[in-house]
């Protein structure tokens, strides 16, 4: 399963395979035809609670991820995703953060190729 993840601000590329983007709000600033997502997929996205409270707090990142691992197990948008993800030969997490290293995409990626507890 080829997973990559990548800030929607930055330019779609050919490459990218299967575009989802995994944020519950839109990101700011780019239209639909900017971000060239195939699917928008909000109900994969952390909830609003967790979300808030993260803040994309580097600290707060293992926390996070246990957490939002266990939202993951009981939402039947990853089930949908992860078939996406079988479906085609790569697809390319798309998420808004300024943290490349500290948000829900990387979790999300680690998790869909089981290199997270789930």
């Amino acid at each position: 399963m080829d997973v990559r993840v990548k800030r929607v601000y930055a330019p779609p590329a050919p490459d990218d395979g299967f575009r989802v983007l995994v944020d519950r709000i839109w990101p700011r600033g780019i239209s639909k035809a900017d971000a060239a997502v195939d699917l928008w997929l909000k109900d994969v996205a952390p909830s609003t609670e967790l979300r808030q409270w993260f803040g994309h707090e580097p600290e707060r990142m293992a926390e996070f991820t246990a957490r939002y691992t266990a939202e993951l197990d009981a939402n039947a948008a990853a089930a949908e995703l992860r078939s996406l993800a079988a479906d085609h030969d790569r697809i390319t997490l798309v998420y808004s953060a300024h943290d490349e290293r500290h948000n829900q995409a990387v979790v999300l990626a680690a998790y869909l190729v089981g290199t997270v507890a789930g």
